[in-house]
């Protein structure tokens, strides 16, 4: 542990103004490093597969991590908050460089369930599906276009770090990717509010391989999505309610597969 004063420190550099958008991993300009957040995060982060450059916090939540693989930086709460840009009441952060991801055909090789995204724009839906998706057991996620980054350090913090434990894989060719699941023995069901769609209870989607394919927070799924999908499915709603958020209905149906 290494006791700093000055937040001008280069030493620090990794965690300096952290909420400006050249920041973010997804954005021109971005570092593309990972940043954890609060001790249960920065404990699952240094669990991870990911090299963890520094930790920076209060010496008593550094103190709470243990043993370390990397330099600690200790400080005050005020020198933490001029450096990061914003008061952090975690108390610790933990900055940590990318890990090589598994290609899609090996998650489709090797997992019995997949969720499949295509326009999940939201770091905050995108942080919930990876927890959700840990949470029920879900093998890995296919991120289709229109995908945020799912490291960027809202996501993690969403995710409360489980997204640094469900490997996930990029899908350019959406309706390739489809075709590259149903060989390896999946079925693709997408999830839809349209009334035609079969209700998602009266499916058996638990006995073979399934892939739940999920859209953008607004529109949905597009039409090309759906036509290449297996089966259309829906959650019903009560009079009045059109659909539910993203990350809760990939709950429901994540839970319906697994």
């Amino acid at each position: 542990m290494i006791e700093i004063d000055d937040p001008a420190d280069p030493r620090l550099d990794d965690f300096r103004d952290l909420s400006t958008a050249d920041r973010r991993p997804d954005r021109p300009g971005g570092r593309g490093l990972v940043i954890a957040e609060g001790v249960v995060v920065v404990e699952r982060l240094l669990a991870s597969p990911y090299p963890v450059r520094a930790i920076l916090g209060v010496r008593r939540r550094i103190e709470a991590l243990g043993e370390l693989p990397a330099p600690a930086y200790a400080t005050s709460a005020e020198v933490m908050a001029e450096v990061v840009g914003f008061h952090l009441n975690r108390g610790v952060l933990a900055a940590a460089d990318r890990a090589p991801q598994p290609a899609a055909d090996h998650l489709a090789a090797t997992s019995r369930t997949l969720a499949v995204l295509e326009g999940v724009g939201d770091h905050e839906n995108l942080g919930s599906l990876f927890r959700n998706a840990a949470a029920l057991g879900i093998g890995g996620i296919l991120l289709g276009p229109g995908c945020s980054d799912p490291l960027y350090r809202r996501s993690v913090r969403v995710s409360m770090g489980h997204v640094l434990r469900v490997p996930f894989a990029h899908l350019p060719d959406l309706v390739g990717g489809l075709d590259m699941l149903r060989h390896n023995g999946f079925t693709v069901a997408a999830l839809t509010p349209r009334p035609a769609a079969a209700n998602l209870a009266d499916l058996d989607l638990r006995s073979g391989r399934t892939a739940v394919l999920l859209g953008s927070e607004g529109p949905g799924l597009t039409e090309e999505a759906l036509r290449a999908a297996d089966v259309a499915v829906r959650i019903p709603m009560a009079t009045g309610v059109d659909s539910l958020n993203v990350a809760t209905a990939g709950a429901i149906a994540f839970y319906a597969i697994s």
